[in-house]
């Protein structure tokens, strides 16, 4: 069975605009919460994050659950009463630490910090303290340096696939891009509010990571559509997308499954400081995938149909395919 993706178009179109919608309401609500469209971590805002969990060896320490009201009237106390604070909970549900996030603190106000919480709350365990530091500057340069390297991926992927195959081909490719970098937003902005989610320097990662991949998977369906206009010049573009997408239908799910196996594999067994960063590329890939096949695939064949090209001449398109571009 062939999958039919120009008859049922406007079905993807939708599920892609309600994921969306969604996500662009829940960075709306982040931008009233935090100042920002998703919740920042330390990299980009700056400040002290402090993760603090009780000794359990101690008799009676881990008893009870940790006390959220008294953690904060001991901040309050501290003159830190705006921080934010998160318990942590083990696989058994049970609250056995916290993180808290503040502004940046010296040396001798986390000691002072640490060994009042340890008097309100019970005795941390040195081991699974940590505490990390970023001035506010370093944070906007994250930032900043983060923004101008994921425009400059998408002006490079526009010009390049300008040259090798046509520019509405470039600008859908585009749409199908930006497509995947507002569902993985999105997602992670419902997950900042409702998790308590944050993002670093390494989610900016992703996204450039989740560019290349998408991008990669809809150049093999446009080479495919550009190969077989050059071999049917009178078969109708809706015909072409549709037999280019069968042909490399398998191609395209073999790649992004054996891709998240590994990235799956990172969220259950990885550190904490990489889960997100693969949980953001299962998520774009997903995207990509998607994207590559219902998105940008369809709304070419919408523009070439609306601007009457449907049916390409030979000469429109290059005719001159490398053995590598034939054989995909």
């Amino acid at each position: 069975m062939k999958l039919q993706v120009i008859q049922q178009r406007k079905l993807w179109w939708t599920i892609s605009l309600a994921i969306i919608f969604a996500g662009i309401v829940a960075m709306i609500l982040s931008w009233q919460k935090f100042g920002a469209p998703l919740r920042p971590s330390l990299d980009f805002v700056g400040g002290t994050r402090l993760q603090f969990e009780l000794d359990c060896t101690k008799a009676n320490n881990c008893q009870n659950p940790i006390d959220i009201a008294k953690a904060r009237s001991v901040l309050n106390t501290e003159g830190l009463g705006g921080s934010s604070i998160q318990a942590i909970t083990n696989r058994e549900g049970k609250q056995v630490g916290l993180t808290i996030r503040t502004a940046p603190l010296d040396g001798e106000q986390r000691t002072k910090l640490q060994t009042a919480l340890s008097q309100a709350i019970g005795t941390f365990d040195p081991a699974k303290t940590q505490i990390d530091t970023v001035g506010p500057v370093l944070g906007q340069q994250l930032f900043s340096s983060g923004l101008i390297a994921l425009l400059v991926s998408f002006a490079g992927i526009t010009v390049y696939l300008s040259l090798r195959f046509q520019f509405d081909y470039a600008v859908f490719a585009l749409v199908a891009l930006f497509h995947d970098v507002l569902i993985t937003m999105g997602i992670f902005a419902i997950m900042g509010l409702v998790l308590g989610t944050e993002v670093d320097s390494l989610f900016i990662v992703a996204l450039l990571t989740i560019v290349g991949f998408s991008v990669n998977d809809t150049v093999v369906i446009y080479d495919r559509v550009r190969e077989t206009i050059v071999r049917n010049p009178g078969q109708h573009i809706d015909s072409i997308v549709d037999a280019a997408v069968n042909e490399t239908l398998t191609r395209s799910i073999n790649t992004t499954l054996t891709t998240l196996l590994s990235l799956v594999s990172i969220v259950l067994f990885g550190g904490e400081t990489l889960k997100n960063f693969a949980l953001a590329l299962i998520i774009g890939f997903i995207a990509g995938a998607y994207s590559s096949i219902f998105i940008a695939s369809t709304l070419l064949a919408l523009w070439r149909e609306r601007t009457g090209k449907a049916i390409a001449a030979v000469a429109e398109e290059p005719v001159a395919l490398s053995s590598d571009e034939a054989s995909l």
